[in-house]
């Protein structure tokens, strides 16, 4: 599994969030909601700083994303690229197969 977080999404967390260099965001699977890839389970976000048995990581602009490994059912079988969605104001998630 990967995460991408284009610039524009990178731009969003550090003007929304208020992330900065050093600080995390751990994206997660959370019950109810839908996804292209779920039913009855949507993905959240949280800040937060230390990751825990990450699964996988990516840097960006200084900020660590990640998943922990208690939320790999979620993600199994897909890479993540996190992007700007301006009609929302907000992240907008692809998943993409892959071949894990």
């Amino acid at each position: 599994m990967k995460i991408t977080i284009t610039d524009a999404a990178s731009q969003w967390f550090h003007d929304d969030m208020g992330v900065t260099t050093g600080n995390g965001v751990r994206f997660f699977g959370k019950t109810y909601g839908k996804t292209a890839v779920h039913s009855g389970f949507s993905i959240g976000l949280m800040r937060d700083d230390q990751p825990h048995k990450p699964i996988v990581e990516t840097v960006k602009d200084g900020v660590n994303y990640y998943v922990n490994d208690r939320d790999e059912w979620f993600f199994n079988g897909y890479d993540l690229k996190v992007d700007y969605d301006p009609e929302n104001d907000g992240p907008k998630y692809d998943y993409i197969k892959n071949n894990e």
